[in-house]
C-alpha cells in the first residue's frame, strides 16, 4: 500500500497544468469515480481490519494533497484569465509630457545672459554659518537681518542662508583672482507669505573682482542684462541705496508704465519697478576675505528671480509658482 500511495502522489506532482484543458485532464485522471484516487480507495476496502487502521489516514492525506494540487492550479488559471480579461478592458495609459518649472526657465535664461558676458556659475550650501552669511559681509552685530524675525536659525550661529552673497564670500576666500561669477540659488527669510512675498525665494547674485573695476563697469553689465532680458528699449534708472556689503550702493528700476491697472498696482502708481540691488564691494568685505582693497576693487548685484518670472509670464500672485497646481505648470510644457 505504501508503494501505491507514493506512486499516486508522484504522478499528481509530475502532471503539468498550464491551461484549462490540462486541468480537466488532471480531474479525469485523478478525481472522477474511475480515477486513480478512487481506485486507491477501492483497494483500501480489501484490506483487513488492522491494515485499514494503519493505512486509512495515509490514504486520506494523499487524497487531500491531490485535491489541493488541483484546486491551486484551478485558482491560478482562473485568476490569470480574469486579470487578462480586465487588462484588455482597461483604457490605455498614455504618458503625459512633463515640463520644467518656470522659475528654472528664468534662472537658465538669466544665467545664459551673464555667461555671454564672461561670468561663470558658482554654488554653495543653503545652511550657512554666521561668518559667511553675515559677519564677512560687513553686517554689524545689531543689524536687523540678524533678528529672528528675518532669519531662520537652525542652531547657534547657524541659519538658512538669507542671500547667495555667502557664496561670494566663499569665492573671495579662495583668493583665485580675478573673480567674475554669478550665484543662482534658493534663499530663506522669515517673512509673511502673500501675493508678493514668500518665506523662500530665488536669487541670482553676481560678483566681479579685479584691478580697476569701477561703477561704470557695473552699470554697463546691468544695462546689457536688462536689454537682453526685457528688450532693447527698456528704460532703467539707478537710485542711491544702502547695503552693508557695498559702498556706494544702488537699486535699479525698470519702467513698466501706468497704462494698465496691473502696472499701477505693481509699481504703486509710479510706473517704476525695482528689480535688483547693486554696488561696489565694500573695502571691508574685501579685507575680511584677505583681498587687498588698495589693489583690487569690484562690484556685486542681486536679482530676485521670482519677481522676474512674475513679470515675464504675467503672474499676479507669487504663490502660484509653488502651490503645485498642475494646470498652471501645464502651460509651460512647450517652452
Amino acid at each position: 500500500m505504501r508503494e501505491q500511495i507514493d506512486n499516486l502522489i508522484q504522478k499528481s506532482k509530475s502532471f503539468t497544468i498550464t491551461t484549462k484543458e490540462d486541468l480537466e485532464k488532471f480531474r479525469l485522471k485523478f478525481l472522477v469515480k474511475k480515477g486513480l484516487v478512487n481506485n486507491l480507495f477501492q483497494e483500501f476496502r480489501l484490506l483487513e481490519g488492522e491494515e485499514k487502521k494503519l493505512w486509512g489516514k495515509e490514504i486520506n492525506i494523499a487524497k487531500q494533497r491531490v485535491e489541493k494540487f488541483y484546486f491551486d492550479a484551478q485558482n491560478k488559471i482562473n485568476g490569470e484569465v480574469y486579470f487578462k480579461k480586465k487588462e484588455q478592458e482597461l483604457p490605455g495609459y498614455f504618458s503625459e509630457i512633463g515640463s520644467r518649472h518656470p522659475i528654472n526657465f528664468v534662472v537658465e535664461e538669466m544665467s545664459q545672459i551673464f555667461e555671454r558676458s564672461g561670468f561663470s556659475i558658482a554654488s554653495g550650501p543653503e545652511i550657512e554659518d554666521d561668518w559667511h552669511n553675515f559677519s564677512a559681509l560687513n553686517f554689524p552685530e545689531n543689524h536687523p537681518a540678524r533678528d529672528m524675525q528675518d532669519t531662520f536659525f537652525v542652531g547657534d550661529d547657524i541659519a538658512l542662508r538669507t542671500h547667495t552673497s555667502s557664496v561670494q564670500v566663499r569665492l573671495m576666500e579662495k583668493g583665485d583672482l580675478p573673480i567674475r561669477s554669478i550665484m543662482p540659488g534658493r534663499v530663506y527669510r522669515n517673512e509673511a507669505i502673500s501675493a508678493r512675498s514668500n518665506c523662500f525665494f530665488h536669487q541670482v547674485e553676481g560678483l566681479y573682482i579685479n584691478k580697476g573695476v569701477s561703477f561704470l563697469d557695473l552699470k554697463q553689465t546691468l544695462y546689457n542684462f536688462v536689454q537682453e532680458f526685457f528688450g532693447a528699449n527698456t528704460r532703467v534708472r539707478f537710485r542711491a541705496s544702502y547695503f552693508p556689503f557695498t559702498e556706494p550702493s544702488a537699486e535699479m528700476d525698470i519702467y513698466l508704465g501706468i497704462e494698465t491697472e496691473s502696472d499701477v498696482r505693481l509699481t504703486k502708481g509710479t510706473g517704476w519697478l525695482e528689480i535688483l540691488g547693486c554696488g561696489m564691494v565694500d573695502p571691508n568685505v574685501l579685507e575680511n576675505c584677505n583681498i587687498n582693497s588698495k589693489e583690487y576693487s569690484g562690484f556685486a548685484f542681486g536679482l530676485g528671480v521670482d519677481r522676474m518670472a512674475m513679470l515675464k509670464y504675467g503672474v499676479k500672485d507669487l504663490r502660484t509658482f509653488f502651490n503645485g497646481d498642475k494646470r498652471f505648470l501645464d502651460q509651460f510644457v512647450n517652452l
